[in-house]
Formats: C-alpha cells, sequence, structure tokens
C-alpha cells in the first residue's frame, strides 16, 4: 500500500445567493463537544486496489445512509492532510435533506482502556452551509477544497 488513502463526495447547491455545501459533524466522543474544526465532507478510507471515486460513491452511502447522487462529478483534486493520509474530493451538485440521513457506525472501546466496546454515528448530524460558514467548521486539511470548488463555480 502506498499510505492511507481516503475519497469523498462535496454536495453543492445554489438556492439563493451563495452556493452552499453539505457537510457532517464527526461522531463520537472525540469530537462530541467540539464544532469549529470538528466537520468533516462525507469520505472514507479505500485501498490501492479500489479507483478513488468509487470508494467516494461507496463512503457516501456508507456515512449518510442514502445513495450518492447521479454526476456529473467535478474533481477537486488531492490534498495531504497533516497526519500523511492523501484526501481526493469530488464536488456533485445535488439536493438533499438532512432528515433523511441514517448514518453509518462504528465501534471503538470507550472509555479507553475499559475493555467495553461502544457503537458510535460516523456523522452526528449533517447541515447545508455556505462556504465562508463551512470553512469555519471543516477541519483544517479539507477547507482547500472549498476553494477550488469556488473557483469552479467562479468559472
Amino acid at each position: 500500500m502506498t499510505g492511507r488513502r481516503s475519497a469523498g463526495l462535496l454536495l453543492f447547491r445554489n438556492p439563493g445567493p451563495a452556493p452552499e455545501v453539505l457537510i457532517g459533524h464527526m461522531g463520537g466522543p472525540f469530537w462530541a463537544r467540539r464544532d469549529h474544526a470538528a466537520w468533516s465532507i462525507p469520505k472514507g478510507e479505500h485501498g490501492d486496489d479500489e479507483e478513488p471515486l468509487t470508494a467516494a460513491l461507496r463512503e457516501f452511502e456508507e456515512e449518510l445512509g442514502r445513495p450518492a447522487p447521479e454526476g456529473p462529478y467535478l474533481p477537486l483534486g488531492d490534498v495531504r492532510q497533516a497526519g500523511g493520509k492523501t484526501v481526493t474530493v469530488w464536488a456533485v451538485e445535488a439536493d438533499l435533506d438532512p432528515e433523511t440521513v441514517v448514518p453509518g457506525t462504528f465501534r471503538m472501546e470507550w472509555p479507553r482502556g475499559s475493555g467495553h466496546l461502544q457503537e458510535f454515528p460516523e456523522l452526528d448530524r449533517v447541515a447545508w452551509l455556505p462556504l465562508d460558514r463551512a470553512a469555519e467548521k471543516l477541519v483544517a486539511g479539507q477547507r482547500v477544497f472549498l476553494d477550488r470548488l469556488a473557483g469552479l463555480l467562479a468559472a
């Protein structure tokens, strides 16, 4: 394997004066009391044997419990995050009611060292936000995708 890789879809819509994107607040105990820099583009890890776009579509469905919207998918490129993971994202214009999201879950030992496994949602809530507000909420390593989307939409 060439390193940890992740792929995701950034939904956008133009309901009024400014475009909005759909992002999710990360689930689990680490993120529970955080809001700033605690949101993410719906994404997930994949191996070298899986095409990144295929992984992005699969992960969208796993994280949101809804099939990924139809394309066209606009490539927003790759970003290498501080932890060394490479994230690849595509934007797609679509609308989705956050109330219809059924998040996937993950299991982890909690509290740490207790030997007790608990289940948590991958994303505990999702919301449509204008690009400037989304930039305040997203983890720092993903904010560049908002800039790239804004550039595409302005072109």
